[in-house]
């Protein structure tokens, strides 16, 4: 049977825009498309398989936000709590008068970081790579790559804190290392590494057998690698991305303890289909519940003000076109003016991005669950010439066939 999806994005791999895809979608209860496209190893002639393991970025901030409220409905703490409860670091935070402001120009916080504000981005934490001011600086010296960092745990959330906020907690959308601090946190109030947290209330009981932090020798193999673009514009491989300050990092350090709940999982697609299928199935997944109706609800809500949603950029760009954000995911609010590069889909549309090139979304409105997987290291500088796009057009095209697939 002609396959469009795989036609469509292979068409952008023959252009040299990109290494290698797997696609999914469910509809109907059942996988009615599966694709492997092009190659994880172009060097060794390796294809892409379905069970081809990527590293999904910052699609493990979904993952990590909802075991936070795993805890939550066990009543381990509320929205509005305090970290400062869990993390006596963050109990007197001050605030930059801008965030390309002097370290040294700040004003007290308003009122606290609570785990309401880390869940939404609005705790005035960011990634300091966004910025051009001396908090980027700060940043990268006092907490290592943005993925894999030397830095143990304790250790970082007492470096994260020691450093200014870019906004008074609650004031508006930036996206950043909230979700890092949020699963770390978790790890403080379930007395257990992040890692084991995850598998035991979530990889396991859902049968992800191929995701998590690190990716066992025996699977190695079925790893894709980076791929990213040389001056000329051509597909390269990447060890490390980016090369000055690695955020990916192909073998992780025995030794390293922080783990990135924000940023750092790999995973497959069938294994992402597996966790996606809970927001279109009230919390539960083939009878395993994760969270309860309520929270799954409260979860797919979006928390942003009208300004806050305007407001939110990203590199300079909007994050947000008919969407909102809710504890952890975009939220569409107005299907017809949101774009496929978050989400698209029915009023209640769920997802969120990885920076390599992975993509998923789950429509309540119709039980459609889509994943894209990629590993593209997208230059920000080259993307601004138009270099290393090739991603979205893959992705958008995936969504608008995906959309049309019959259940």
């Amino acid at each position: 049977m002609d396959d469009q999806i795989a036609d469509a994005v292979g068409a952008v791999v023959e252009a040299g825009q990109l290494a290698g895809a797997t696609t999914l979608v469910w509809k109907g209860d059942k996988v009615v498309q599966t694709s492997a496209i092009g190659w994880r190893d172009i060097e060794a002639r390796l294809p892409m398989q379905r069970d081809s393991i990527f590293r999904i970025a910052s699609m493990s901030k979904p993952i990590t936000s909802a075991a936070a409220l795993m805890l939550l409905d066990e009543g381990r703490f509320a929205l509005d709590d305090e970290i400062s409860g869990w993390a006596p670091e963050f109990s007197r935070m001050v605030v930059l008068r801008s965030p390309e402001a002097p370290l040294g120009e700040v004003v007290p916080e308003e009122r606290p970081i609570t785990f309401r504000d880390l869940l939404t981005h609005r705790s005035g934490l960011t990634y300091g790579s966004f910025h051009a001011g001396p908090i980027a600086q700060a940043y990268a010296e006092a907490l290592g790559g943005d993925i894999d960092s030397p830095i143990a745990p304790d250790d970082w959330i007492a470096r994260l804190a020691a450093l200014p906020l870019i906004d008074q907690p609650g004031a508006g959308f930036h996206y950043g290392v909230s979700t890092d601090l949020l699963g770390l946190l978790i790890a403080r109030i379930d007395g257990a590494p992040l890692g084991e947290v995850l598998e035991r209330r979530i990889f396991g009981r859902l049968g992800m057998k191929d995701t998590g932090f690190t990716v066992a020798p025996e699977k190695r193999s079925r790893r894709a690698k980076m791929y990213g673009f040389d001056d000329a514009g051509r597909l390269s491989y990447r060890p490390a991305h980016p090369p000055q300050a690695p955020a990916f990092v192909a073998e992780r350090p025995d030794n390293m303890t922080y783990v990135s709940g924000g940023a750092g999982l790999w995973s497959t697609v069938d294994d992402y289909l597996a966790f996606a299928r809970m927001f279109v199935g009230d919390g539960s997944v083939d009878g395993v519940r994760l969270l309860k109706l309520e929270t799954i609800r409260r979860m797919t809500t979006n928390f942003l003000t009208d300004h806050q949603c305007a407001a939110a950029r990203t590199m300079g760009m909007p994050v947000f076109t008919g969407q909102g954000f809710g504890l952890g995911v975009a939220v569409v609010l107005d299907p017809d003016k949101a774009s496929a590069t978050r989400c698209k889909g029915g009023v209640g549309t769920v997802g969120w991005p990885g920076a390599y090139g992975g993509w998923w979304q789950a429509d309540p409105t119709d039980g459609a669950v889509m994943v894209f997987l990629a590993q593209n290291a997208l230059d920000v500088e080259q993307a601004s010439k138009g270099v290393g796009l090739g991603v979205y057009t893959a992705i958008t095209q995936f969504h608008a066939l995906a959309s049309a697939l019959p259940s």
